[in-house]
């Protein structure tokens, strides 16, 4: 044999011989870490990230929290020429291999050993794809590599190909925190998968590959590239379209823009609420496991609480007068729409207060350029507030505020410098019907309905009135109101005042409340008492470290949150219970199954005690019986807000069927709140609170309360079925300027929320408990007159204590009765 060949048979044993010697090698890498793949069948049950959902009652959505837009969609419902879109663009071949695409696998190779590259194209099927996304990393390895070639021999093995690319369809990240094929379309298009044209399929086809760099958003040039010169010739080539839809699809401009969720219902500071309490309730989970969480607010209420408290701090803020331009752009003639865009940005955006810098001004008008280029003709009409011409407050360059009035004209804004917040709550369950925490959730992010803690001023009275009352005084007991001095054993001296500084004598209890007198709220209190009013407040639900412990209470110097404020008047309204606030109805998880239901006690009049329970045991305090009363509640703070929401809180969050239903406890005597609602009612028919009578309702009943300096305006009350509590004050504490009492600042909030609210709504006219008597009492003395007595007054007394004044006799004088020298309103 010539010496070549014996060479030529010699390397051709020992290829062979490292042939095989590789091929044991190999054989022994997968036999060894064959076992140790993961089970990919448990990829049938995974469960996606998605966004946690937060919804009105009524089913409109108020917000999404989560990192990923994720909407996962069944591989049946999604389109044919989606699915053969996404194959053209990566893995033509995928139901023809098994899981390797060995053209792919020679074409890396080559470029491997023919190029420089240290990272090349090609090679990976989608199989291989949903491995490494679900299983690895995107390290750039050999043995990252070959562990996904084997995870996708395996997964071939376990699951059918249309499991494996609906997991890829799925998972697959689009850009702008949208992953899977149904995000994409509805955030690139606003559209569902089966309303994509052919183009816009292609277009999302060809993101994956580069989903920062190449989106139709961020950099439509390099997508339409893709789009033109990749994607739709790989549809064509394959047969997928015909020559007529790629000629169609090729002309077929960019259209790509943002889309959001639509948000239905203007609740942020609820949204943050709901994700405390859910984040406490189910941690990390809370916002990637795809709960929707149904609050109670019903969302024309909310929407309508927005609206007023917006509209009552801007009437407010315009009543104070124009501040000046929020900002300056000097070069704002030399910017382009990006340019402009940015400049704008550096001031905070706030819904439907739109920004603006000033063009062109003369005395007529002044001409606005917004953020989207847009050109606005301000007329003089829409400053009138100012009292001055569009030319002596504006200047070019001034970045200015606007809103659209009702007839879609300009009017031009400013942010005002006080704050409001509202809380509406069910007076029969505690429900939250509508709560704005701010004029901006975006502004600021403190909830001044549960964070903040204020003086509520006259809107006090009613809970001391409320504990008189149980110690024998009647609506008809006369105080005076005149001046007195308290002294402390350290010989400081105060003297309380009316708001005007001036006395009315002896009146009424029902006539001091329907024009909040202060001095005989002061001698009220200490006539009953301060440790047992504190005491008997406390049912109420308020802490009883927040109720200070002297005659400064009268006047309601008190630290409350609105919210607790809100809570305490329920309980006029629903008979005299203390409820518990709650917003979270219920919590679902990602395929629609109740988790979590809330079922609150309810104030129940007619039923003898909580339903399922130990009855109540009797409350007595200083020698008086209220009856059945649980013990003090935890007081309405934020913390204890959340707890009452979160569901599992407490046993009946946690039963999957409606539990038996609960009756809340009762916190006051029945008579004793519905006492108190006439003094509501009266100080709307003809006190402080007469404003309100613009809603035409007789059930309508409340109280203002203005603290010192006018730093605090309150109203709270209620109508039909709701207890409602407005504040309006500065965050910083200074005060809201001279005449801006609660029934200017804050009562407007109050009724343009109550009027939409209580919109087809009964009105509630609950009939006197039983052992309250209808009586004809003296306007001066405040003695019992006989029935039909003229000039007498009709009032309600207690049994117990018509008893009293019956013993004292009839208080009949001759002629008829007198009462102008002390009824002065």
């Amino acid at each position: 044999m010539r010496p070549w060949l014996r060479w030529l048979r010699r390397l051709l044993l020992a290829g062979l011989a490292f042939g095989l010697l590789g091929l044991l090698a190999v054989g022994a890498v997968i036999w060894t870490a064959w076992p140790q793949l993961p089970d990919v069948r448990e990829l049938r049950q995974i469960e996606l990230q998605l966004p946690l959902s937060i919804h009105s009652a009524d089913g409109k959505l108020i917000a999404l929290y989560g990192e990923t837009r994720r909407y996962p969609a069944p591989i049946d419902t999604i389109p044919e020429r989606v699915k053969r879109a996404f194959l053209a663009a990566e893995d033509a071949r995928f139901y023809e291999h098994q899981g390797l695409d060995f053209n792919g696998i020679f074409r890396a190779v080559w470029l491997i050993l023919s190029t420089d590259r240290t990272r090349v194209p090609g090679g990976s099927t989608i199989t291989q794809q949903v491995a490494r996304d679900f299983y690895l990393s995107n390290e750039y390895s050999y043995v990252r590599k070959f562990r996904e070639m084997l995870l996708a021999i395996k997964m071939e093995q376990e699951l059918s190909k249309d499991e494996i690319l609906e997991l890829y369809l799925n998972k697959i990240f689009f850009g702008n925190r949208a992953y899977g094929v149904a995000a994409a379309a509805e955030y690139y298009y606003g559209k569902s998968l089966d309303e994509l044209t052919i183009a816009e399929a292609a277009t999302l086809a060809g993101i994956p590959k580069f989903p920062s760099s190449a989106n139709p958003i961020s950099n439509p040039a390099r997508a339409m590239e893709r789009r033109n010169y990749y994607v739709l010739p790989r549809m064509l080539e394959l047969g997928i379209i015909d020559r007529a839809e790629y000629e169609a699809a090729l002309a077929e401009p960019n259209n790509a823009k943002p889309h959001e969720p639509p948000v239905e219902v203007d609740a942020p500071y609820v949204a943050e609420m709901v994700r405390q309490a859910m984040e406490e309730r189910f941690g990390a989970d809370a916002l990637t496991g795809g709960y929707k969480v149904v609050t109670t607010l019903k969302s024309a209420d909310q929407n309508a609480a927005v609206a007023s408290v917006r509209n009552g701090l801007i009437e407010y803020d315009q009543r104070h007068g124009w501040r000046g331009a929020e900002g300056r752009i000097e070069d704002f003639a030399t910017l382009d729409a990006a340019g402009l865009r940015g400049a704008l940005a550096r001031f905070p955006t706030i819904p439907d207060l739109q920004r603006a810098v000033v063009q062109e001004v003369d005395a007529a008008r002044a001409v606005l350029r917004t953020a989207d280029e847009a050109a606005l003709e301000l007329p003089a009409t829409g400053l009138r507030w100012t009292g001055r011409t569009p030319a002596q407050v504006l200047k070019p360059g001034d970045v200015v505020r606007f809103r659209l009035d009702k007839d879609g004209q300009p009017q031009l804004v400013q942010l005002p410098q006080a704050q409001a917040a509202l809380v509406s709550l069910e007076a029969e369950t505690g429900a939250l019907r509508a709560l704005v925490g701010g004029f901006s959730f975006s502004q600021n992010k403190f909830n001044r309905a549960t964070q903040a803690q204020r003086q509520p001023g006259s809107s006090f009275k009613p809970f001391v009135y409320s504990a008189a009352f149980e110690r024998g005084y009647t609506p008809a007991t006369i105080v005076m109101d005149a001046p007195v001095v308290f002294r402390d054993r350290a010989g400081n001296v105060w003297r309380p005042q009316n708001d005007k500084e001036d006395f009315a004598g002896p009146m009424r209890l029902r006539e001091a409340m329907v024009q909040s007198r202060n001095l005989v709220s002061v001698r009220l209190l200490d006539a009953i008492g301060v440790q047992f009013a504190q005491r008997y407040i406390t049912q109420f639900g308020f802490a009883p470290e927040s109720l200070p412990p002297n005659l400064s209470m009268s006047l309601g110097t008190s630290s409350l949150t609105v919210l607790s404020v809100a809570r305490g008047y329920a309980t006029f309204g629903n008979g005299g219970y203390r409820i518990d606030p709650w917003f979270i109805a219920r919590v679902e998880d990602r395929n629609g199954v109740v988790v979590m239901e809330h079922h609150p006690a309810r104030a129940c009049p007619t039923c003898a005690g909580p339903a399922g329970g130990t009855a109540a045991q009797p409350a007595v305090v200083d020698g008086f019986n209220f009856g059945a009363v649980a013990a003090p509640a935890a007081p309405a703070t934020p913390a204890a807000d959340a707890t009452a929401a979160t569901p599992g809180a407490d046993a009946r969050h946690d039963v999957p069927g409606p539990p038996e239903q609960a009756t809340a406890a009762r916190a006051i005597d029945p008579r004793t709140a519905f006492l108190v609602r006439s003094l509501l009612l009266d100080v709307v028919n003809r006190g402080t609170g007469t404003a309100a009578k613009v809603l035409g309702r007789a059930d309508i009943g409340g109280k203002t309360g203005s603290t010192n300096d006018h730093r605090d305006a309150w109203f709270s009350g209620l109508g039909g079925d709701l207890a409602t509590t407005v504040w309006v004050g500065k965050d910083d504490f200074t005060p809201l300027g001279r005449g801006e009492y609660g029934g200017r600042a804050a009562l407007p909030i109050w009724i343009g929320y109550m009027g939409a609210a209580l919109k087809d709504v009964p009105l509630s006219d609950p009939a006197p408990p039983a052992g309250l008597l209808t009586v004809t009492i003296n306007p001066a003395t405040g003695g019992l007159l006989p029935d039909g007595t003229p000039g007498g007054r009709t009032d309600y007394v207690k049994t117990e204590d018509y008893d009293r004044m019956m013993a004292s006799g009839f208080g009949v004088e001759t002629g008829e009765v007198q009462e102008e020298a002390f009824d002065v309103f």
